[in-house]
């Protein structure tokens, strides 16, 4: 860890760890563990980035990077965190009193929470979904319309859903966020299998009715709403790649350390000693450019970092699977059983430049930074 982390940040990373190695010592990995994720919130870990006034810890982004970072070193089973905690500070900066207070204290309670945006014909160009709420005569909404991709909706209390509330104006206008209950009424939920399971949903809202109480914000500004969270957002999925890039390295290490061919370890060839040498080097590049950008953001809370938290989320996420792919090619055999872990590594980390943001739309918002 860097040497600029202060005496309470190291304490919370050693405790971290501690606690994960502790807690999954012998355990069989697997996407989102409830026992192990209720008790990361009765010390209070959930809420390291929620504000005081909600009931969090309200520490910064880079003790919430730090934490995120320890846990996927870990490989800690809590795949609901990094949505929930997205979502959690949506609901932080826009929802309602009440919505503050119903949701916000599940979370901190250890309820998983969901967001859904992307449906089968608007995945990188939100603008043009198609999901639509309409108002009751009497008050309330109606919804109709499918989502896709939506990550942990299997298992989350909270949806925060977006909707197209309004045709008029431009395709980012008129879109509104909804606060839906997972088991509402017309609401179904079916999961998509991947590469990792089903942690993915496709939504079905077919007259699902709403309170008029369920808006978030303001009616037809969800689209400036969710642009206020994409720090948040991508420097969540860069802290998760930051830890599971260290993991992979370090994994990778110990195997070639203790592995024999020829007589002799077969880190110590060449071949591998020399991509190993590279990969250290875009280790620590990635983990400063995450770790002072999230220091930014501190600094400056209020300021949208979209070409720099873009940077570290293209930089982390396309590392890292760069380096669970050349880790199981240097464990060879084993890289590909599911004893060793790396295969497990690899799955997560080939969505995750795909996830919150594919990386070409990355490049090219760091691209249209500078004006090209």
């Amino acid at each position: 860890m860097s040497s600029t982390l202060t005496q309470d940040q190291r304490d919370l990373v050693e405790a971290v760890g501690d606690f994960c190695s502790r807690e999954l010592a012998g355990t069989p990995q697997r996407p989102h563990d409830d026992g192990f994720y209720r008790k990361l919130a009765a010390l209070g870990w959930l809420g390291i980035a929620t504000a005081e006034s909600e009931g969090g810890a309200g520490r910064g982004m880079r003790d919430l990077v730090l934490f995120l970072e320890t846990t996927a070193y870990h490989r800690a089973p809590m795949g609901g965190f990094a949505t929930s905690v997205i979502t959690a500070a949506t609901y932080e900066k826009f929802g309602s009193d009440e919505q503050r207070r119903r949701v916000l204290t599940d979370f901190l309670d250890g309820e998983v929470l969901s967001i859904s945006m992307s449906e089968p014909g608007a995945g990188s160009d939100v603008g043009a979904l198609t999901c639509r709420a309409e108002q009751r005569e009497g008050g309330g909404w109606v919804v109709n319309g499918q989502k896709t991709w939506c990550s942990n909706a299997h298992i989350a209390k909270h949806i925060l859903l977006v909707a197209r509330t309004s045709g008029e104006g431009g395709k980012h206008e008129g879109l509104t966020m909804f606060s839906v209950p997972a088991d509402a009424e017309g609401l179904t939920v079916r999961g998509i299998d991947t590469m990792g399971g089903k942690e993915v949903n496709d939504l079905f809202f077919t007259d699902c009715e709403l309170g008029e109480d369920a808006v978030v914000g303001t009616e037809g500004k969800a689209w400036p709403q969710l642009m206020t969270g994409l720090n948040t957002e991508r420097m969540i999925l860069a802290a998760v790649m930051l830890g599971t890039a260290r993991r992979a390295f370090d994994d990778t290490v110990a195997y070639v350390r203790q592995r024999e061919q020829f007589g002799r370890p077969v880190g110590s060839f060449q071949a591998l000693r020399h991509r190993l040498a590279d990969h250290a080097t875009e280790l620590e590049c990635t983990r400063l450019l995450v770790h002072d950008v999230a220091e930014r953001i501190d600094a400056a809370p209020d300021t949208l970092f979209a070409r720099e938290a873009s940077m570290a989320k293209l930089k982390a996420t396309e590392f890292a699977k760069a380096m669970a792919l050349d880790g199981m090619q240097m464990l060879g055999g084993y890289g590909y059983a599911t004893e060793y872990g790396m295969e497990s590594l690899l799955r997560s980390t080939v969505v995750s430049t795909v996830y919150g943001g594919t990386s070409e739309i990355q490049r090219d918002i760091i691209g249209k930074s500078y004006g090209l």
